[in-house]
C-alpha cells in the first residue's frame, strides 16, 4: 500500500476525509478531490503535508467531465496514475418523487452516478497499462433497499452498485478489482440536516443503537482497497449497524 497513489472524491469532509486521512497514515500519495469544500480540501492537504504525509487537494465537479480530465491530468503531473480510485463524491435531497423536477433529477444523477463513471473511465487507461488497480465506489443502504422521498437519490446509488458488480466483470481479467461499500446512516455534514426527531428514529431502527462515525465507513473503504481484500471484487459491504441484513 505505502507509495501508491490514491484519489478520493469528496475527500475534503466527512466519509472522504475520514478515508484520506487512513490512507495517508499508510503512507500512500492522496489527492484530496473536492468541489464546494475545497477550502476544508485545502486545510487537510496541508495539515497532512505538515505531518510529512504526503497530500494534495485539487478541485473538480465530477459530473462535468472536462474538469474530470483536468483533474487526472494534474494528478499524473504530480504523482503519476491513480492506482487506487474512491468514487466517494455526493450529493443528497429529500422530496417528494412527485415534486422532483428534471433539474433535482440530472443533478443528483450527474453527482452521484456519471460521477462515478467520469472518473473511473479517467482512471482506466493507466490501470489497464499496469494491468492492476482497485476502485472503490461509496453508494448507499438506500442504493439496496430504497428510501421513501430519496427516490433520486436511492435510484443513483442502486446503479452505482449496478456499475460496481458489471465492471468488476469486465476489468478483473485487466488485475482491476472494483468493489462497493454502501453505509448506512453516518453522522456527516449530509445527514446533519436531518432533523433530532428523525436521526432518534433512525437510531431507533438500527440494531447496534446509534449512527456511524465517518471513520467506521472509511475502515470498510481501505479495506477493500487493500492487498488482504486482494481476491474480492464485485461485492458490496454494508456498514450499517444492521439495519439491513
Amino acid at each position: 500500500m505505502k507509495g501508491k497513489t490514491v484519489l478520493i472524491t469528496g475527500g475534503a469532509t466527512g466519509i472522504g476525509r475520514s478515508t484520506a486521512e487512513l490512507f495517508a497514515a499508510l503512507g500512500c500519495r492522496v489527492v484530496v478531490a473536492c468541489n464546494k469544500s475545497f477550502r476544508e480540501g485545502l486545510e487537510l492537504a496541508r495539515a497532512l503535508s505538515q505531518m510529512g504525509l504526503a497530500a494534495v487537494a485539487l478541485r473538480a465537479d465530477v459530473s462535468c467531465r472536462a474538469e474530470v480530465d483536468q483533474l487526472f491530468a494534474q494528478t499524473e503531473k504530480l504523482y503519476g496514475g491513480v492506482d487506487i480510485l474512491i468514487n466517494n463524491a455526493g450529493i443528497a435531497q429529500q422530496k417528494l418523487f412527485t415534486d422532483l423536477t428534471q433539474e433535482d433529477w440530472e443533478r443528483m444523477l450527474g453527482v452521484n452516478l456519471t460521477g462515478v463513471f467520469n472518473c473511473t473511465q479517467a482512471a482506466l487507461p493507466y490501470m489497464i497499462r499496469q494491468k492492476a488497480g482497485s476502485i472503490v465506489n461509496v453508494s448507499s443502504i438506500w442504493g439496496i433497499c430504497g428510501a421513501s422521498c430519496e427516490a433520486h437519490y436511492s435510484a443513483a446509488k442502486a446503479g452505482v452498485i449496478g456499475l460496481t458488480k458489471a465492471l468488476a466483470k469486465e476489468l478483473g481479467p485487466s488485475g482491476i478489482r472494483v468493489n462497493c461499500v454502501a453505509p448506512g446512516v453516518v453522522d456527516t455534514r449530509m445527514n446533519g440536516q436531518l432533523e433530532e426527531e428523525t436521526l432518534a428514529q433512525l437510531r431507533e431502527e438500527t440494531p447496534l443503537g446509534r449512527i456511524a462515525a465517518p471513520e467506521e465507513v472509511a475502515r470498510s473503504i481501505v479495506f477493500l482497497a487493500m492487498e488482504n481484500s486482494s481476491f474480492t471484487t464485485g461485492q458490496v459491504l454494508s456498514p450499517n449497524g444492521g439495519m439491513v441484513i
